[in-house]
C-alpha cells in the first residue's frame, strides 16, 4: 500500500493539469474546481452528518465519477469535451517511464518559489507562460506538491505497484478509448508491448502483468492499491471524530469496509484500534473495549512518549464509570488531572475537571473523599473555576455546558429562578456568536425543563419540538433521545399515550445500536408503559414491567427516582398504604442524604400527603403540604405548588371547610390548566367537586343556593371524568360516576341515577377485557 499516492489521485492531478493548461472553458471552471477541491480538502469538511456509511467510495474518485463530473462539458479544443482529453492524458501514460515523466513534470504547474531555485529550461518555461500556475501554498499546488514529493520517495517495488493499479484503474475505459483510437490493440496499457521484437506471451509479459484485467471484488481494488496509507488514516479519523460527536457505534457499512480491508492484508493503522475502542465501549464488549483501548496507546505512546498519556487515562475513567466501576474511575481520572498539569495540557485538565463535576452531581457518595481534600471546593467555585478556564483556553463548548450546569444548579437548589434565565441567555448567545452547535441539545433541554417547572408546558413542548426539527441532524445521539423521551412524557401526561408511544418509535434505531442509549430509551419506555398499567388497573402486569426494570441497569439517577415513585404508587392502589409509606420515607431519606433536585424532593413529599388522604387521614398531611406549597412558591415550582393547593384542599374538605376549599381551588384552577396535565386537573377538579357537594349540605333550607352547588358539583365531576378518560385512569373514572350516580339519586333522578351506575359498569366491564 503507497503512503499517498492513488490511480485516483493521478486521475485528480491529470485532471488538474488539464486545467492549468487552460482548457477547461469558464462555464466548467466552478464545477470542476469544486470537484477537485471536494476530494482533497479534509474528509468531514465535505461529508455531510447525515451520511453514516463513508466507505472507501466516500473518499477516493472513481474513473467513473471522473467521468460523470467531466463529459457534460466542452474543451476548449473544438469537438473536445474535458472527458476526452482527460482520458487522452492517461492513457498517454502508456509505461513505466511515462508515468515518472507525468510525475517529473508536475512542478512546471506551480509558481517559481521565492527561495532563488534554479530556472527551468527555455522549452519548459515557454510551456509555463502558456499555462495558469498555482500558488505553492494553494489547496491544488500543495497537492501537487506533495504528490510529486511522495512520488520521489517512493521505492522502486510501490513505484511499480503503483503503475499496476494505474492501468487496472483506466481498465474499464478501454472500450471508449479504442473507439476513440482504432490502432489501440489489447494490450495498449503498455507501450513495450507494442513492440513488434517483444513476446507478449512470454514470461516476461507473464511475470509483469499476469491476467488482466483483475477482478474487481472490493478485496481486489484494495489489494491492487486503490486506497493509500493516508486515506485509511483519513477515513478512520473522520470515523473516530463522528462516533465522538454523535456518541453512535461503527455504522454496518462501515463495520464491513474494515473488516474486508483486515482481510485483504493491507497494513492497519494503529487508529484502527481506537476505533475499534469506541465500538465495543459502545456496544458494551467491555472486555474488547480495554483491550483496544491499552493496544491503541500502547503503540501511540512508543512514537509520542507520555504525550498522549493523559488522554489514556481519561478514555479509561470514562470507561469504568459507564461500566459501573466508580471508584476505579475517579482514581483515574485523579490521575488524569495529576498528568495534565504536569504535562500542561489545559483542554484535557477543564474537560477532567468538569466531568469530575457532572461525576459528582450523579454520583456524591462517590465523591465525598474528593470534597474533604476540597479538590473541586463547593459546586460554586468549581463552576466559577471552569468558566475562568473555558474562557482562557477558548473552549467554548466547555464553556456553554458549564452555564447550563449553573443553570441547573441554580434550579435543583431553589433559588431564584431569574439567575437561572440569565444562565441560559449566555450559553444561548455564545452558541450563536461561536456556532457551538452540537450544544444546542443540552440549551433547549435546560429551557424546555424550566419552562416545564413554571408550568408552561407549551413552551415546554415548542423547544423540544423545534431541537427536533432544526437541530437534530447536528446534535449527538444523546440529547435527541432525551428530548424526544421528554416530549414522549410530555403526550403521556396530556392523555396522547398513542402518540406518546409512537414518539419513543421514533428514536433512530443506529443510535440504539449503543448500549448505554438503548438502556436509557428502554428504561423511559418501560416507565411510560408502566404508568399505563397503573391507570388501567393492570397491577399484576404492572408487578412484571416493574420487576423488569428494577432488573435493568440504567445508571441514571432521575430514572432510578421516578421508578421508585411509581412503586410507592403501584402500592398505593393495591391499598397497601403501610408498605408504601415506608418506601416513601427510606426515598425522602435518600433524596435529602443525596441533596437532590428540590423539585424531586417535593414531588416525593406531595405523594406523601397524598398518601394520608388515600388512607383516610388527611388531617396527617396538612403539615407537609403546606410545606410543600411554602417551598414550591419560593422556588416558582408550580406545578407542585397546584397538588400541594390541592391536598391542603383535601385537608380543608375533611375539615368541613368547604367554601374555603373552593375559593382556594377556584384562584388556581385556571393556571393549573395551562400544566397541560390531565392528572393534576382531574384532581383539582375532583376536589373543587367536594368542595361544591359539601357546601350544597350545608345550605339547609336554601333550595336555590343548594341545587346551585349541586350543578357546579356535578360540573366539575363532568370535567374530572373528562380528565381522567383522557389518561385512561380507571379508578378514577368509577370514582366520579359514583359519585354522579349518588348526586342524581339525591336528587331523585333515578333514571340518570342508573345510566350512571350502568356507565360505571360499562367501564369496570371494559377495564377487565382490556386487561
Amino acid at each position: 500500500m503507497s503512503r499517498h499516492l492513488t490511480p485516483s489521485k493521478i486521475g485528480l492531478l491529470a485532471l488538474i493539469r488539464l486545467y492549468s493548461d487552460g482548457v477547461v472553458p469558464s462555464s466548467a471552471t466552478i464545477p470542476i474546481l469544486s470537484f477537485l477541491i471536494s476530494y482533497l480538502l479534509p474528509v468531514h469538511s465535505h461529508m455531510s452528518q447525515e451520511n453514516d456509511s463513508v466507505s472507501q467510495d466516500g473518499f477516493t474518485v472513481s474513473i467513473q465519477k471522473l467521468q460523470s463530473a467531466t463529459i457534460s462539458y466542452a474543451s476548449a479544443i473544438p469537438g473536445r469535451t474535458v472527458w476526452d482529453l482527460l482520458l487522452k492524458l492517461l492513457w498517454a501514460i502508456n509505461s513505466l517511464d511515462a508515468l515518472h515523466a507525468f510525475f517529473s513534470e508536475l512542478p512546471l504547474l506551480l509558481e517559481k518559489p521565492l527561495d532563488g531555485s534554479p530556472d527551468v529550461p527555455d522549452d519548459q518555461k515557454l510551456l509555463q507562460q502558456k499555462r495558469m500556475l498555482f500558488s505553492r501554498n494553494s489547496p491544488l499546488g500543495a497537492f501537487v506538491r506533495r504528490s510529486q514529493l511522495e512520488f520521489t520517495r517512493l521505492q522502486f517495488h510501490d513505484g511499480n505497484n503503483l503503475w499496476k493499479s494505474l492501468i487496472i484503474y483506466r481498465a474499464p475505459t478501454m472500450a471508449i478509448w479504442k473507439r476513440r483510437n482504432p490502432t489501440a490493440g489489447p494490450r495498449s496499457y503498455d507501450s513495450n508491448l507494442q513492440i513488434e521484437s517483444f513476446d507478449r506471451n512470454g514470461t516476461l509479459s507473464s511475470l509483469l502483468y499476469g491476467n488482466f484485467p483483475p477482478s474487481s471484488s472490493k478485496n481486489d481494488r484494495l489489494k491492487h492499491g486503490n486506497i493509500s496509507t493516508d486515506d485509511m488514516e483519513k477515513l478512520l479519523d473522520y470515523q473516530v471524530s463522528r462516533m465522538q460527536r454523535s456518541g453512535n457505534r461503527v455504522p454496518q457499512a462501515m463495520r464491513s469496509h474494515l473488516r474486508a480491508m483486515a482481510q485483504s492484508g493491507l497494513i492497519i493503522p494503529s487508529v484502527a484500534s481506537y476505533v475499534h475502542f469506541l465500538d465495543a465501549w459502545k456496544s458494551g464488549d467491555y472486555p474488547s473495549a480495554f483491550d483496544s483501548l491499552h493496544r491503541y496507546f500502547d503503540y501511540t505512546m512508543q512514537s509520542r512518549d507520555r504525550s498522549l498519556y493523559q488522554y489514556a487515562l481519561l478514555n479509561l475513567a470514562i470507561l469504568q464509570a459507564d461500566f459501573g466501576c466508580f471508584s476505579e474511575a475517579v482514581k483515574a481520572m485523579q490521575e488524569t488531572i495529576a498528568t495534565a498539569r504536569e504535562n500542561h495540557d489545559m483542554p484535557c485538565l477543564n474537560y477532567s475537571l468538569s466531568w469530575l463535576y457532572q461525576f459528582g452531581r450523579s454520583h456524591r457518595e462517590e465523591m465525598a473523599e474528593i470534597r474533604k481534600k476540597g479538590v473541586l471546593g463547593s459546586e460554586k467555585e468549581a463552576l466559577s473555576f471552569l468558566k475562568a478556564k473555558a474562557k482562557e483556553s477558548n473552549m467554548w463548548n466547555l464553556l456553554s455546558t458549564t452555564l447550563l450546569s449553573e443553570a441547573n444548579l441554580t434550579l435543583s437548589n431553589g433559588d431564584n429562578v431569574s439567575q437561572a434565565f440569565e444562565s441560559i441567555i449566555k450559553a444561548s448567545h455564545l452558541n450563536v456568536t461561536k456556532n457551538t452547535t452540537e450544544a444546542y441539545g443540552g440549551l433547549m433541554l435546560m429551557q424546555s425543563s424550566i419552562f416545564e417547572r413554571l408550568g408552561v408546558t407549551c413552551q415546554a413542548w415548542s423547544y423540544c419540538e423545534l431541537f427536533l426539527q432544526c437541530y437534530a441532524e447536528q446534535s449527538p445521539s444523546e440529547d435527541v433521545i432525551q428530548i424526544q423521551c421528554k416530549s414522549a412524557y410530555i403526550l403521556a401526561r396530556k392523555g396522547r399515550w398513542e402518540e406518546a408511544l409512537c414518539r419513543m418509535d421514533q428514536v433512530d434505531h443506529e443510535a440504539l445500536r449503543t448500549l448505554k442509549y438503548q438502556q436509557f430509551w428502554t428504561t423511559n419506555l418501560g416507565i411510560l408503559r408502566l404508568r399505563r398499567h397503573l391507570h388501567r388497573e393492570e397491577l399484576d402486569t404492572g408487578d412484571h414491567v416493574l420487576a423488569q426494570l428494577r432488573a435493568a441497569p440504567t445508571g441514571v439517577p432521575e430514572l432510578q427516582y421516578y421508578i421508585s415513585l411509581i412503586e410507592i404508587q403501584l402500592h398505593m392502589r393495591r391499598s397497601d398504604y403501610a408498605h408504601a409509606l415506608s418506601l416513601l420515607e427510606k426515598l425522602l431519606s435518600d433524596l435529602e442524604q443525596q441533596e437532590a433536585d428540590i423539585f424531586q424532593q417535593l414531588k416525593a413529599m406531595i405523594l406523601k400527603a397524598q398518601l394520608f388522604d388515600q388512607a383516610g387521614v388527611p388531617q396527617k398531611g396538612f403539615s407537609v403540604a403546606l410545606r410543600v406549597a411554602s417551598l414550591a412558591h419560593r422556588a416558582r415550582l408550580l406545578p407542585v405548588l397546584w397538588e400541594a393547593v390541592g391536598a391542603i384542599g383535601r385537608v380543608l374538605v375533611s375539615m368541613k371547610e368547604f367554601g374555603a376549599t373552593v375559593r382556594l381551588i377556584e384562584n388556581v384552577l385556571p393556571q393549573a390548566l395551562e400544566c397541560e396535565d390531565c392528572d393534576l386537573a382531574a384532581y383539582l377538579f375532583s376536589c373543587l367537586a367536594d368542595g361544591y357537594m359539601g357546601m350544597a349540605g350545608q345550605a339547609k333550607g336554601e333550595f336555590l343556593q343548594r341545587k346551585e352547588k349541586l350543578t357546579k358539583a356535578l360540573e366539575a365531576l363532568e370535567r374530572a371524568f373528562e380528565e381522567f378518560a383522557r389518561i385512561e385512569d380507571i379508578r378514577g373514572q368509577c370514582e366520579m360516576m359514583a359519585k354522579k350516580a349518588t348526586i342524581m339519586h339525591r336528587n331523585g333522578d333515578s333514571v340518570l341515577a342508573n345510566d350512571c351506575a350502568a356507565r360505571y359498569l360499562d367501564i369496570r366491564k371494559a377495564a377487565k377485557m382490556q386487561g
